[in-house]
Parts: structure tokens; C-alpha cells; sequence
């Protein structure tokens, strides 16, 4: 369309915004009082990271009418664009175990009280599991996996039936999350008493909330200034409520990790070891943290 670039549908068009130049882009940025006292290095950042991407971390400096705060410099939104870069390969690296975990655990429980092929039994699942939705999607793992080994193994061997402790390796955790929420309400109580002492109403919570924590990470989604889409589960005794910031979703982290001392001496001295670097470029309130934030985080 002469004149502007349109996303066309049925009913109407909606003129976008046109594409940027990365010399246009750091104009920008400094017409909206971000101070850059190195434009080559802008630039090069700019080349490496997506405009519409990087300019989220300048969330927490915009005024009312979408300029910067004063004082706020393009070299703190990239440390703070580090940070987070950092944080995110260290709470991945601790979901996996988590995900590993679970999914041996949960194979075990029920394989054994269910035998091999229980799960593909609706009878084995509460009212409102949805066996059929459930089936799809484990099908369509197998679809995408095909040409995997074990997989391949499996279809040609024994006709695609995968026993249970197969199975798990190649649910999503979204799916792991889903399998848990839809099992008898007694077995989610055995469970969930059995792996974290807890109750299965606070299992559940931290699945849901691990899986969105886990996708934002693997997309390589914004950590920091984030308000998180659910809210884990306060366990009784825990002397915080939790909300939907960072810091709560890390506690919840805590929760699931099944190993305290090496959730101590590896993640959450990561996690220190983090914040003393960056301690000059960001803002505990901006990622929820509170003065015991290190009491907090610690398992005991």
C-alpha cells in the first residue's frame, strides 16, 4: 500500500511501524534520554541482540510519557540485559534436574502401581482428566521424535506401545505437569507427601508455575521486571507469601530441587555470586528480592 506497510485481515488494516536502520535505532534511544557514551559499542550490541527485545530492559527507567528516567545509560541496561542473560542459563540448568527428577519419580510410582501401559488407562486418572487430549499429545511427541533411536525402537519392536518409564522421556514438562494434575487425588497426595512432604494442591501450583518458568527461560524470555503469570503455592510455615516476581519463582525452584545441598553449593552460590556482580547495576525490588533474601533461598 503506497505510503506505510499494513498487516492485512479480513475487516480491517492496521498500519505498522516501519523498519529501523541500527544508526536510526540508537537515535532513538537517545531522543528518549538514554545517555550513550560509546555509540560504536551500541551499535554492535544492537547487531547482536534485537532492538525490540533489548529495549524491555529499559521497562523499569521509562517515565509516563516513554522517555528515560536521567541518568539512565545504555552500559547499565546491558549489564543488566547480562544479568539476566546469566540468571536464565542458571535457573535452566536447575528445572532440568528438576524435570529429570520427576520424571523418574513419577514413572516409578505409577509403573509400579499401575504396571507398564497404566498410563494409557483413563480409569487410572481422576473425573476431569481429559484422556483423549492426553493421548494426542503424547502422540504427537512420538511423531516429532521418530526418527530417535529409542523411539524407532519402540514402534518397530512393540507395535509403539512405550512403557511408562519410556514414555516420561518424552513428555514436555507441560505435559509432566498435566500427567500429575489429572491423577487420582490419592495418588497426587502420595506423591506429593512421598517426594516434598507437602500437599498435592502445592505440587501442583509448583509444576504449573516450574513450566512457565521453564519455557521463559528456553525462549530466552525477560527474567528481570517480570510479573510472573501464576502464583506458586505458600507452603504452610513459609514465613513469606509468595507472589509473582523473580525471587518467588526461584523459591519455588527451591521447593521442587531435589537435592538441598547441591541446590546450596551450586545454584544458589551461583545465584549470590550473580548478584554481587551485577550488585551496582540492578535493583532487588526490581526482581522482588527482600532484605533475607539469602535466608530465604536457602535449603535447609
Amino acid at each position: 500500500v503506497p505510503g506505510g506497510t499494513f498487516y492485512i485481515r479480513e475487516e480491517f488494516a492496521v498500519e505498522l511501524k516501519p523498519a529501523t536502520t541500527y544508526d536510526e535505532q540508537l537515535k532513538l534511544l537517545q531522543e528518549r534520554h538514554c545517555e550513550i557514551v560509546d555509540p560504536a559499542f551500541c551499535k554492535t550490541v544492537l547487531q547482536h541482540i534485537n532492538y525490540y527485545r533489548f529495549t524491555a530492559y529499559f521497562l523499569p527507567f521509562r517515565t509516563a510519557d516513554g522517555m528515560y528516567r536521567d541518568g539512565t545509560s545504555f552500559h547499565r541496561v546491558f549489564r543488566i540485559y547480562e544479568f539476566d542473560r546469566k540468571m536464565r542459563r542458571v535457573l535452566f540448568s536447575a528445572v532440568e534436574q528438576v524435570e529429570l527428577y520427576l520424571r523418574t519419580q513419577f514413572a516409578y510410582f505409577h509403573a509400579h502401581k499401575y504396571g507398564p501401559l497404566g498410563y494409557m488407562d483413563a480409569s487410572n486418572y481422576g473425573s476431569k482428566h481429559d484422556h483423549v487430549r492426553f493421548r494426542k499429545l503424547f502422540e504427537s511427541e512420538v511423531h516429532h521424535n521418530k526418527t530417535v533411536p529409542f523411539v524407532k525402537h519402540h514402534c518397530e519392536k512393540y507395535e509403539g506401545n512405550f512403557p511408562i518409564w519410556v514414555a516420561t522421556e518424552l513428555f514436555s514438562f507441560g505435559m509432566l505437569s498435566f500427567f500429575y494434575r489429572d491423577l487420582k487425588t490419592a495418588d497426587k497426595k502420595e506423591i506429593a507427601r512421598g517426594l516434598y512432604k507437602t500437599t498435592y494442591g502445592n505440587l501442583d501450583s509448583w509444576l504449573r508455575c516450574c513450566t512457565d518458568l521453564r519455557n521463559i527461560c528456553a525462549h530466552y524470555g525477560r527474567l528481570y521486571y517480570r510479573v510472573f503469570s501464576a502464583v506458586p503455592a505458600t507452603p504452610k510455615g513459609f514465613s513469606v507469601v509468595l507472589q509473582r516476581s523473580l525471587f518467588d519463582n526461584i523459591v519455588m525452584l527451591k521447593f521442587l530441587y531435589p537435592d538441598r545441598d547441591r541446590w546450596n553449593s551450586e545454584v544458589l552460590s551461583t545465584i549470590i555470586a550473580l548478584l554481587e556482580e551485577y550488585a551496582g547495576d540492578i535493583e532487588l525490588s526490581h526482581i522482588g528480592f527482600p532484605d533475607n533474601w539469602d535466608e530465604l533461598l536457602r535449603a535447609k
